[in-house]
């Protein structure tokens, strides 16, 4: 999807997680409406072909390999986003890591949570720790992290969906430390979107596309659009919210209400 607004020209603008799916999707419409985008990722050649993609539509774009786990690859991106772009006023951290239940909760081992938690909650808190000084300078900083409706509800992946409502708590807690500095936080929690985590599994999409009252799973696109509201001046009076993104999934109990249809 293309965009006539110019929300973010002149913006310097961080995207963890970028290489891909959602991440990738957010770093092409943050550009496309004239960011000057550093898109991240711990594949490293992955999102410099992202990035190619983008500087041949006419964005700009760069690439940096960054495990966010890693505090020093961090803490280098951000000054890189900095450096490049002169200033930093956009953060989106998009970086997860999502790894699947063993059959019994008891069996679960301990590097598998740990991990899950590194990367998707404390990952994030990294990158918001070494980018808050500059957002604050920049006058017009803005984070906005990519949670899930697993915070909300039971979907599986007791890690994964740990961490996530911890990024929804961080959320909350550092919008109030940091909107004396003028800085905005905010959150948006997609539900089922389709991406390459995905691949090979259209069976399971068809499967869950009923659940969802407006009749399809999300795509990467309108993760993106709430993505770049919540960045923009448009959103200059919200912090410390949760945008859900998921097509009705956690409004509406379909299965219900299909129930009491066909009694």
């Amino acid at each position: 999807m293309t965009t006539d607004l110019r929300r973010f020209a002149g913006h310097g603008v961080l995207v963890t997680g970028a290489a891909r799916g959602i991440g990738a999707a957010v770093a092409r419409r943050l550009g496309e409406e004239g960011g000057r985008i550093l898109l991240t990722d711990r594949d490293g050649p992955e999102a410099e072909r992202t990035a190619a993609g983008l500087r041949e539509r006419g964005l700009a774009a760069e690439a940096l390999a960054c495990d966010v786990a890693d505090r020093d690859a961090v803490e280098a991106a951000v000054a890189h986003a900095v450096a490049a772009f002169g200033s930093l006023d956009v953060l989106v951290n998009s970086a997860a890591h999502c790894t699947p239940d063993v059959p019994l909760f008891e069996d679960d081992p301990d590097d598998t949570w740990a991990r899950d938690l590194d990367v998707t909650l404390t990952g994030a808190y990294r990158c918001c720790r070494a980018a808050l000084p500059h957002l604050a300078a920049s006058g017009r900083g803005a984070i906005v992290s990519i949670g899930s409706v697993n915070a909300l509800q039971d979907f599986g992946n007791h890690a994964y969906s740990a961490a996530k409502a911890g990024l929804g708590s961080l959320t909350r807690t550092l919008a109030g430390h940091a909107a004396a500095r003028g800085v905005r936080v905010n959150l948006v929690a997609p539900g089922t979107i389709r991406t390459s985590a995905w691949a090979g599994r259209d069976g399971d999409l068809d499967a869950v596309r009923p659940l969802y009252p407006l009749g399809r799973v999300g795509e990467p696109e309108d993760v993106a659009a709430a993505v770049a509201f919540l960045a923009s001046g448009d959103a200059a009076w919200i912090t410390g919210t949760t945008l859900t993104v998921d097509g009705g999934l956690t409004a509406v109990h379909t299965g219900f209400r299909a129930a009491l249809h066909e009694s």
